[in-house]
């Protein structure tokens, strides 16, 4: 993320800042201004995708960059190749912005929808929100009504813990300029839990289990796995490549916490385990040593995370950026990501197999790169 555009501070703004803790609710009707056609640019997409194979995407547009126009959009597709206008969307009131959104499918198939909210580009407290699809395989689609569940930001999945609960890896950011002074804050790296069986959202409650920082962070987007001897390794972005925590306590402190020796060009990456229980990792490969958003490539590693093998380039071209990825019951991966954000304006997916990561190459007639799903302006 870069340029974030700011409200003046005055006080009419100052009066309004707190609007920025409503909760903005999931909207289903009256769609037309999120139309791709209206839209001046759009990136940071996510995907998730049922037990049925019935797909989602979602990513932030509005106004002219990121700033306090911003809203989110989902859309949705039953093959992953043919996609839906925006079928709901997150759009605050005033100058709220909705940003950096997740979506995940629960392990009971529930549909959980988060993204943050702050007033204008960065009001030093932000807030994390969600809401939960009930029936994500149905046509008509029952949202709830949403909450705040803390402080900060949060852009990536969450994983499940080893008795089933939710586990949430968000940060408030440190060093990134803000409009208003929120006070004494927790701005670290944190990891967050929720009892998720609960069958409304207000029967689920957020409580922090601990947190870590680490000189020189920006915007941390950080991502927690759990290593096959139960440990938590917590990564995150660096503007000079990427960080790690390693927790043995399931997140309650965290220790090694250092540069990861991974290298990063001060953007989003994805880690996460496969069915398989390799880790797959979407990072860029460096060029000529330069830190570009170029050469997203996937990798694999069979011994969590010491190693990685493969290396299967899915997009070459610059500024392509901000990877998420899920995978289907039959082990295909997708992988979604922006490209030129304000010129193109595309959003493109990935699928592919694990032994086509190994491979370096692409070989079965089903996997495709490269492909446009959304196109802003169109």
């Amino acid at each position: 993320m870069v340029g974030l555009q700011q409200v003046p501070v005055t006080n009419e703004t100052l009066r309004q800042k707190d609007l920025a803790l409503v909760p903005a609710a999931v909207r289903t009707a009256d769609l037309g201004k999120y139309r791709r056609k209206n839209r001046k640019w759009q990136g940071i997409p996510s995907i998730a995708i049922t037990e049925c194979k019935i797909f989602y995407c979602a990513f932030y547009s509005g106004g002219e960059g990121e700033g306090p126009d911003n809203y989110v959009v989902v859309e949705r597709s039953a093959d992953g190749q043919h996609w839906s206008e925006p079928i709901a969307a997150v759009d605050p009131e005033g100058y709220v912005r909705a940003f950096d959104m997740c979506l995940w499918t629960a392990p009971d198939g529930r549909l959980i929808l988060f993204w943050s909210q702050s007033f204008g580009g960065f009001d030093g407290r932000a807030g994390v929100f969600m809401s939960i699809c009930h029936n994500p395989e149905e046509e008509r689609l029952r949202w709830s009504r949403s909450v705040r569940i803390t402080d900060g930001v949060m852009l990536n999945k969450p994983m499940i813990g080893k008795q089933g609960e939710w586990l949430l890896a968000l940060s408030l950011w440190n060093n990134v300029p803000y409009a208003f002074d929120q006070g004494d804050l927790d701005r670290r790296i944190k990891l967050c839990e929720a009892d998720g069986s609960g069958k409304h959202v207000k029967d689920i409650s957020f409580h922090l289990r601990g947190g870590f920082d680490i000189e020189g962070r920006y915007y941390d987007e950080p991502m927690v796995v759990q290593k096959i001897d139960g440990s938590l390794w917590m990564l995150l972005r660096l503007p000079d490549g990427i960080g790690e925590a390693f927790s043995c306590d399931e997140g309650r402190s965290w220790n090694n916490i250092r540069r990861a020796g991974i290298w990063g060009p001060d953007s989003r990456f994805y880690i996460g385990r496969l069915k398989s229980g390799r880790l797959l990792m979407v990072n860029h490969l460096p060029e000529d040593g330069k830190a570009k958003r170029s050469n997203l490539t996937a990798w694999l590693s069979q011994d969590d995370g010491m190693s990685w093998s493969g290396n299967l380039i899915l997009d070459e071209r610059e500024d392509v950026s901000y990877p998420d990825a899920a995978e289907d019951k039959e082990g295909n991966i997708y992988i979604i990501y922006d490209y030129s954000r304000f010129n193109c304006k595309e959003i493109l997916l990935c699928r592919i197999s694990e032994e086509e990561i190994l491979a370096g190459k692409i070989y079965r007639d089903t996997s495709f790169t490269k492909q446009v799903i959304d196109k802003a302006g169109e």
